[in-house]
């Protein structure tokens, strides 16, 4: 099968195109054809090797955390899964590829496209366990660095429906990107704790760290200390007493479900930029230089 690999640690020119073994479901394993691969700026982190000593690589690795696609074959013990089943989930071999072997999943919806599909698993999974770590309830404002991203996308419109208000900031030129999903915009940079102020003269209940770019320093400030604040980008958390919070631990076949019939039925919108699998460097490149505006993904035949 064709699939991107890197086999040395460095930019995006690692990445490249090979022929390589399609995987065989193991016990508990499903085989999916992909249909689209979801890119999230951790794969660019992996690469660089920035993240080795958290997240060790064996080389040579295919990026690629998520999927959607067709069951293509089944491992011992699965149930409730069969070949020719369209679905979407978190991929356990890399996703960068035109097969890929998976654990959870769900039914992908009729009505919900490929690339739409896999815009949710990584970023659902992480803005509703952020949310439910800072315990946001309704009646209360949360403050959403670098909102515009995949997981922000998502994490706006779940807080929303908390019945809470959300403050996201971005750059200039998503600011009405971020208002059309129901937040309060603005700009991200000097002066932000003053933006905020105005915007929450009550002040802020929580704050949520999407961008990773040096914004914590005034979270301490507008929240009058470390309590409620979280962030997914930020590695010098701990020496600031800020928690970090790493995904993956949650994922739940039901609650993947739930939130694709929502974006079926429109009740969640996503938003994608789509590269076909060979300009995978591109849109790593894309990544990797941030702005991005929801989810970038690749797509396959």
């Amino acid at each position: 099968m064709k699939a991107i690999l890197f086999d040395r640690f460095g930019g995006t020119e690692v990445l490249h195109e090979a022929d390589i073994e399609i995987p065989q479901p193991g016990p508990g394993q499903l085989r999916v054809r992909v249909k689209a691969a979801g890119l999230n700026a951790l794969d660019g982190k992996i690469r660089s090797g920035a993240l080795e000593a958290v997240f060790p690589t064996q080389l040579p690795s295919v990026p690629g955390h998520e999927l959607a696609g067709v069951v293509d074959a089944l491992g011992e013990g699965v149930q409730d899964v069969k070949v020719g089943d369209e679905v979407l989930g978190w991929s356990n071999t890399g996703s960068y590829a035109q097969y890929a072997l998976a654990t959870t999943v769900a039914p992908k919806p009729a009505g919900l496209d490929w690339q739409h599909a896999v815009a949710l698993p990584v970023a659902g999974e992480t803005a509703e366990r952020v949310l439910n770590l800072l315990g946001v309830a309704a009646g209360e404002t949360v403050l959403m660095h670098g909102a515009a991203g995949a997981v922000g996308t998502l994490a706006v419109q779940l807080a929303t429906a908390r019945g809470a208000r959300v403050i996201g900031t971005a750059s200039p030129a998503n600011q009405e990107y971020l208002a059309s999903l129901g937040a309060t915009a603005t700009v991200y940079g000097d002066g932000l704790v003053e933006r905020v102020r105005a915007l929450a003269p009550d002040g802020v209940d929580a704050v949520f760290d999407l961008a990773g770019k040096g914004a914590l320093e005034d979270s301490i400030t507008l929240r009058g200390g470390t309590e409620r604040i979280v962030t997914i980008a930020d590695f010098r958390a701990q020496q600031l007493g800020i928690t970090f919070a790493s995904g993956g631990q949650e994922r739940s076949a039901a609650r993947l479900a739930a939130l694709a019939q929502d974006a079926a039925t429109g009740k969640v919108v996503t938003t994608v930029t789509a590269y076909p699998l060979a300009q995978a460097a591109t849109a790593q490149q894309v990544s990797d230089a941030g702005h991005v505006r929801g989810k970038l993904v690749l797509t396959l035949d």
